[in-house]
């Protein structure tokens, strides 16, 4: 492998790197004035590096022609398919930021260089097929992360947001870095083909507490219970539009990079961490269900509804079969059109002053109000729900679909009642909305960029999504069989 053939499949993080450093300057030198400028060269960059990605889905990459840097990363199909939903869910945070946080008086041309770094290091870590690597992007997005939740220096649930989730995080990478160093101690190797062939030849007993604990430090990331304390707090203390690139991008990216280090460096061992997955799954899809039902911040109840969310994409995962894979990615693309759909509304919702209205019991009458967005954010809860006829019922169907067919009913089954049990939270909320006395405190008016990005959530989630399952089904096939490729 030459390294002119590496930098040609690394073209995106590179494209990332150079803008990021560039922008980077442009701050330093225009301070933020140059905010809005600078956040709309972000979203144009995103796009770029997103055209450069597609092509690798399209073709169905995978294999050796995909390794770059030796091993250390690969740009095959399922590294493209991740990519394209982080650098939308990235692109729709810049979109919404500058409006919120210049209300405030509080935009400042850092962050959309902070959102674009921490774009390339998840673009790092769902390619990254070697340890080393794997950290590098996971540090990269970590740090970017960390500034972004406690961004509203003014505000004390933001500084407070940013400090949990720092120590946490902290935390949360020491295990994964003991459980990586512990997976290099008994295997030899930090790359995933290497680690595949020698876990192959039988589990030792310090190979099995490797990949528990990297298996921990990963639940963290993507939320899993019992690593889940730390979602709430942030969810509600973060600027909303901070919460909303939580909520989706990095999300993706954790996910992805599970996906990869469970399907393809532990492929070979699992009857030592499917038990792993299966609780985390059963335990986060119980624990979100209830623990949404007291919420009274909308924030909160959607940080819930994410870990109860990322239950059911981890039933995919306990499959451990292409289509369960496929199903997970099927997944995560609805989920993060749903997720963009539920904040872009959350960020619509303003009294007289413009001020966030944030509590539920504030939502009641919001249909007698403001019709198109109790309608959109309606749509949002009843598809988060898996109501039929909206998108959001085809991903858990094709989760489920999935788990029965590799064996896995009781998962199933205990997924499709909690499904029973979180609906009443969504319903909740649209209750409130349709039946309930107006309370007269939604009235503020929102830009184009938001109204436009719920038009286009909403739209993806309708009945019309159904439209594109099979195109959708295809993309995810080719993305889940790059996992495969070794096995």
């Amino acid at each position: 492998m030459d390294w002119a053939t590496s930098l040609r499949l690394t073209a995106a993080e590179e494209l990332l790197s150079i803008s990021g450093l560039v922008l980077l300057l442009v701050a330093a030198w225009s301070g933020d004035k140059a905010s809005r400028a600078i956040s709309i060269a972000a979203v144009a960059v995103l796009a770029a590096a997103a055209a450069l990605t597609a092509p690798a889905l399209c073709a169905g990459a995978m294999g050796a022609g995909t390794s770059a840097f030796f091993g250390q990363v690969s740009a095959d199909s399922f590294a493209a398919f991740a990519k394209l939903l982080i650098y939308a869910a990235s692109g729709a945070t810049l979109m919404v930021a500058p409006a919120f946080f210049g209300r405030l008086g509080a935009m400042r041309a850092e962050f959309p260089i902070l959102v674009l770094f921490a774009a390339l290091g998840m673009g790092i870590m769902v390619s990254a097929t070697d340890l080393i690597a794997l950290y590098i992007g996971l540090e990269l997005n970590s740090l970017s992360a960390y500034v972004l939740a406690s961004f509203l220096r003014s505000d004390g649930r933001s500084a407070e947001a940013g400090l949990k989730y720092f120590v946490l995080g902290a935390l949360a990478s020491g295990i994964l870095l003991y459980g990586m160093s512990l997976t290099y101690g008994f295997t030899g190797t930090t790359s995933f083909e290497g680690i595949r062939a020698a876990l192959h030849g039988g589990l030792s007993m310090g190979a099995v507490f490797g990949i528990t604990f990297m298996l921990a430090g990963l639940a963290f990331k993507i939320s899993a219970v019992p690593f889940h304390m730390w979602t709430p707090d942030v969810y509600e203390g973060a600027p909303t539009p901070v919460t909303m690139f939580f909520a989706s991008a990095p999300k993706v990216a954790a996910m992805a990079l599970s996906m990869r280090v469970v399907l393809s460096a532990f492929g070979t061992a699992q009857g030592a961490w499917q038990p792993i997955v299966i609780f985390a799954a059963m335990a986060s899809i119980v624990v979100g269900a209830l623990g949404a039902i007291g919420q009274g911040n909308i924030k909160r109840l959607l940080a819930y509804s994410s870990i109860n969310n990322v239950g059911f994409i981890l039933i995919g995962l306990a499959t451990g079969t292409p289509a369960g894979a496929s199903a997970m990615l099927v997944y995560l693309a609805i989920y993060v059109a749903m997720t963009v759909g539920g904040f872009v509304a959350v960020l619509m919702l303003k009294d007289a002053n413009g001020e966030p209205v944030e509590a539920i019991a504030d939502l009641a009458g919001l249909s007698s109000e403001r019709k198109v967005l109790a309608a959109c954010l309606a749509m949002v809860m009843f598809s988060l729900a898996g109501i039929p006829p909206l998108f959001g019922f085809w991903g858990k169907f094709v989760v489920f679909q999935a788990s029965v067919d590799a064996g896995l009913v009781p998962l199933a089954a205990i997924g499709i009642a909690a499904s029973v049990i979180g609906a009443f939270y969504y319903l909740k909320v649209v209750k409130i909305m349709y039946f309930d006395e107006p309370a007269g405190k939604v009235v503020g008016k929102s830009g184009w960029e938001h109204q436009a990005l719920l038009a286009l959530s909403a739209l993806f989630i309708s009945p019309l999504g159904y439209l594109l399952t099979k195109w959708l089904g295809e993309l995810a096939d080719k993305a889940a069989a790059a996992l495969f490729h070794l096995a």
